[in-house]
């Protein structure tokens, strides 16, 4: 099923995720933010169990403010998987 999250506290604007009701991700794609970098982790999120996703990525900061793009892709899914 396909997800959209609004992240707050970093570049990307927009994280869309497409997550099957196993919890694991079929795809994620993110608007704004550094591309390369994102780009990148939505490669290695895929096919990974969402709930391992979640315990990797949670607390990493991004220059101080306290949550990255990979942390808040972490929240978003938390919000679909629980």
């Amino acid at each position: 099923m396909k997800y959209t999250y609004a992240p707050k506290g970093v570049c990307s604007r927009e994280i869309i995720l497409d997550v099957d009701d196993n919890g694991t991700v079929a795809d994620v794609k993110f608007i704004g933010g550094c591309n390369g970098n994102l780009q990148g982790i939505s490669a290695l999120v895929k096919g990974q169990n969402a709930k391992e996703i979640i315990e990797k990525l949670k607390d990493i900061d991004c220059r101080g403010r306290g949550t990255s793009c990979p942390a808040q892709l972490a929240l978003a899914l938390k919000e679909i998987v629980g």
